[in-house]
């Protein structure tokens, strides 16, 4: 069973220690989040923190549940799952999905669990109608998490300079 977390201060130490342990394997599948990120890593969380205060983007955590510590009460920090460029027009609010499933964790239906939370609170706590996510065309497993939950293909695009789909979802 997971859990998710919206982003708090207290998670900084668990999460950097999460990013750097997946560092190479996120690498395979995605662009790199590149040096300057870890070497800045404490006032780029506060800098999200101080982002997310403002409802254009909503940032959690995704805990596995068990007793060991994650920084931040019991679970293991597996994962992040995330809404981000939240917009608002006069009937409704979108945002962009995203998600990193840590690679201990990765093939045991982790993303397709912590994307389908973060749909729920994108309609319920975050009050949200609908999503859209990104791909690369070489991430079959993502392509089928976003399927899984609802989402349908829109078009091809670039994902950091490499092929890839955009999906929508209506919620």
């Amino acid at each position: 069973m997971i859990r998710l977390e919206r982003l708090r201060a207290d998670h900084a130490p668990a999460l950097l220690a999460f990013e750097r342990e997946n560092r190479a394997y996120f690498a395979r599948s995605i662009p790199d989040r590149g040096d300057a990120y870890f070497a800045g890593f404490a006032s780029i969380h506060e800098a999200r923190l101080a982002e997310q205060e403002t409802g254009g983007i909503h940032f959690h955590v995704v805990l596995d549940g068990s007793d060991s510590s994650s920084g931040s009460g019991s679970g293991l920090l597996i994962g992040r799952a995330n809404l981000v460029d939240v917009e608002w027009d006069v009937e409704r609010g979108t945002a962009e999905v995203g998600y990193r499933i840590g690679e201990r964790a990765a093939g045991r239906g982790v993303a397709t669990a912590a994307v389908a939370a973060l749909c729920g609170l994108a309609a319920t706590t975050y009050g949200l109608s609908s999503l859209t996510a990104r791909t690369t065309l070489d991430n079959p497993a993502s392509r089928t998490v976003l399927e899984r939950n609802g989402f349908v293909f829109v078009e091809e695009v670039a994902v950091g300079g490499r092929p890839g789909v955009r999906y929508e979802r209506r919620l």
